[in-house]
């Protein structure tokens, strides 16, 4: 009879009126023990964070990464095991695996056996802006061409939208995704990301790179000179809150050390892609910038949140920070950690990112406190996204009015733009903030895409809001499209012409919204089934939307259920036309 292992008595299973303790195979302990081994993680004792023992609670999500990357899945007696390991109960780490939807959990049939994983996965983006260029033609057509062991599904927003339609073939993306294109990629086994050229740790130094950061480090900078100018340089938050940045700063660092910090790189907002492209080509200016704020505010420790989907990011960032590590650009650099998300949208909200990088499911925490006071392991952290600590270093080597003066319409500072949809030339568009759409499309877009005429856009995502074309003269900015219904976000822009429909954009994002809800709030959560259900067909009943637009908006816990209504109420108050 094969040996047991157990683990503790809170995972224990109710069979009738007995109990018993779920028994956990030596085999399934060993493999558990390869596959961390395997991806760097060293098996011992556990401790908390921080503690510098081996494993670590709050890095329950990067074993379970660990898992699904040796395995293809996460077998039960593996996540057993783990919970043996970390000294958890099973339903702990069941209900995290659970909760990501990069996580495949199987069971074992009645004889013991496991499912064998898929070959390989194929994602392909269903964002709105993929659906524009046919991803729904595309995941009819995959199955009948691929081999059955092959997987195809369809993913919410992979952050290529101005690549679109886009398929994922294991981690490799594949810009303008045709099916032979697609199945080629099978064929070759081509499933690594591909990393284009990049400023690099070398190459960063010799343009005078960290030299500002340096110069913080030695006493040529000193603290307040350095908040001064963050604060009259007008940077605001660019992950979507646009909270001032100086200001922020300012604020953490009056909190009680020790503090930490947390970058946010989980843009998962459809239509954005702005911080993948910035990342995919010069890591060390956010690096210098995130460092800078470190220095600024007193941090202790940093930790990084990236998305998954970006595979490339995640090996061109850890190459940068081991260079970092061998030869530090300052002394006394803090501790500095990756975190690989999941497959989560709500993951963007500060609180949940701040959760799951403590090894939970990523569920919005209630406010206040703030995580200014009271975030990662109970301490105060300062959140940020990537673009806003990518800004750092340019701010301070030109000055605060470099940056300022480069608004228009009466509007202070740069936008990065992802613009995506029925436009000539998609991509990132660096422009004054407060530019507007018609101006965005025809200096930096190239124009309407052959035979397409603007009919309506989303200024900031899908969570934006949806104008029409005779609103294309509005400033982009913080603060300019609340009176219109809308807000800039991220300034994801999605443009669409007259070839499309308003009510069928309503519905891929509404399916959206569902489809990520955490579940932690029944406005959210049954909200948005419900708000799908309403707008199904042309016939709304735009009093009962109107209702269940204001209950969420008043009682949801974050802002995925506030906003979710925008691109529905928007339909009702600016395309009529299309409703019967």
């Amino acid at each position: 009879m094969t040996a047991v292992a157990s683990v503790p008595v809170s995972s224990i299973k109710r069979k009738g009126s007995a109990y018993r303790v779920r028994e956990v195979a030596p085999a399934a302990l060993a493999a558990v023990d390869e596959a961390l081994a395997a991806a760097g993680h060293e098996v011992g004792a556990i401790g908390p964070a921080g503690a510098g023992m081996a494993l670590r609670r709050d890095r329950l999500i990067e074993y379970l990464h660990a898992l699904q990357d040796r395995f293809g899945q996460l077998a039960e007696p593996h996540l057993a095991a783990l919970a043996q390991r970390l000294r958890l109960a099973v339903v702990e780490v069941f209900e995290v695996a659970s909760f990501y939807h990069h996580f495949d959990i199987v069971r074992e049939d009645a004889a013991g056996n496991l499912p064998m994983p898929p070959r390989v996965t194929v994602r392909v983006c269903n964002g709105l802006s993929c659906e524009l260029a046919g991803a729904k033609d595309l995941l009819a057509r995959l199955p009948q061409i691929l081999d059955a062991e092959v997987r195809v599904i369809a993913a919410p927003c992979v952050g290529h939208c101005e690549q679109a339609p886009v398929a994922v073939v294991g981690q490799r993306a594949v810009a303008g995704a045709t099916a032979d294109a697609v199945a080629g990629c099978v064929s070759r086994n081509e499933t690594q990301a591909v990393i284009e050229p990049y400023v690099d740790y070398a190459s960063y130094l010799a343009q005078r790179g960290y030299r500002t950061l340096q110069e913080c480090a030695d006493g040529t900078r000193d603290v307040e000179s350095v908040l001064q100018t963050m604060e009259h340089s007008s940077l605001r938050g660019l992950g979507g809150a646009g909270f001032p940045a100086g200001r922020k700063w300012r604020i953490v660092r009056n909190e009680a050390a020790p503090r930490l910090m947390a970058v946010n790189i989980d843009e998962g907002e459809p239509g954005t892609f702005k911080d993948r492209y910035y990342l995919e080509r010069n890591p060390h200016q956010f690096l210098e910038g995130m460092l800078i704020a470190a220095w600024a505010v007193g941090i202790e420790a940093i930790y990084i949140y990236l998305r998954d989907e970006y595979h490339g990011c995640r090996e061109l960032l850890t190459r940068a920070l081991a260079a970092l590590r061998t030869s530090p650009p300052i002394a006394n650099m803090p501790a500095i950690e990756l975190r690989r998300g999941a497959g989560a949208y709500i993951c963007g909200e500060e609180s949940a990112m701040i959760e799951s990088i403590e090894g939970r499911r990523g569920m919005p925490r209630l406010r206040p406190p703030y995580v200014a006071q009271v975030g990662l392991f109970g301490r105060p952290t300062l959140e940020h996204n990537f673009e806003t600590l990518y800004w750092v270093p340019e701010i301070l080597a030109r000055g605060a009015d470099w940056f300022a003066g480069q608004g228009r319409h009466g509007r202070k500072g740069l936008r990065s733009f992802s613009v995506s949809g029925r436009v000539r030339s998609p991509g990132v568009k660096l422009a004054p903030a407060g530019i507007a759409l018609n101006e965005l499309i025809d200096e930096h877009c190239g124009g309407m895409a052959d035979g397409h005429t603007l009919y309506a856009y989303l200024p900031g995502g899908a969570s934006g809001g949806i104008l029409p074309a005779s609103l294309a003269d509005v400033p982009l900015d913080f603060d300019t499209l609340q009176p219109h219904g809308c807000f800039i976000g991220s300034a994801a822009v999605i443009v669409l012409s007259q070839q499309d429909r308003v009510t069928d954009a309503a519905r891929n994002l509404m399916a959206f919204f569902e489809h990520e809800s955490c579940g932690q709030c029944t406005p959210c959560r049954a909200g948005t089934t419900k708000a799908g259900q309403l707008i199904a067909d042309d016939h709304w009943d735009k009093a009962l939307l109107g209702e269940l637009s204001q209950v969420m908006r008043d009682a949801s816990i974050c802002g995925l259920g506030q906003a979710a209504p925008n691109p529905v109420d928007c339909v009702i108050r600016y395309f009529p036309q299309e409703l019967v």
